[in-house]
């Protein structure tokens, strides 16, 4: 064995599930982050964590209105989910700016992409700093599926976006 850096132990340990954490931004819009650190916590209560850096755009709005959807997207997404990993919603409207049609989903003022495999719709229950980054603990209120959707993972420590195939 030899040493390696955190990132690049990264890449042997691919595919890493991805997401596009959704967030309402304080003009009503919802911003896109991409994002590919979320795991599942527990099952009873449901909860689940994701990992944002500390000067995230989205990781603000979450913080602020205690309110966020974690999305799966679906493989026609994986130009667009690669676009708003590379930019930021302070400056960009990802959605519009990168053609990502967006849909509303029951009790939620956030919006989803329409081509999502799955939504996690949760408030926002604590958050905690871990180094350069913050950790969001979310409680799960509902969750929505769309077994029609080939969900999209991170290969090689975040080079490219594709679906998983099966053994």
């Amino acid at each position: 064995m030899k040493s390696l850096s955190l990132i690049n132990a990264a890449k042997f340990t691919s595919p890493n599930p991805l997401s596009l954490i959704c967030s309402r931004t304080p003009s009503g819009e919802t911003n896109l982050a991409a994002v590919s650190w979320w795991t599942y916590l527990s099952l009873k209560p449901e909860i689940i964590g994701f990992a944002m850096m500390k000067t995230s755009y989205t990781g603000e709005m979450v913080r602020a209105n205690k309110r966020v959807v974690l999305t799966v997207p679906g493989e026609s997404l994986a130009k667009q989910v690669m676009q708003c990993g590379c930019s930021t919603g302070r400056t960009k409207h990802k959605a519009k700016d990168f053609g990502i049609d967006l849909k509303d989903i029951p009790n939620s003022d956030i919006q989803i992409p329409v081509h999502s495999a799955i939504a996690i719709q949760c408030s926002l229950r604590e958050y905690i700093e871990v180094g350069d980054h913050y950790f969001y603990i979310c409680h799960v209120e509902n969750v929505y599926g769309d077994e029609e959707e080939r969900p999209l993972f991170a290969w090689n420590g975040y080079s490219s976006i594709a679906p998983a195939q099966e053994a």
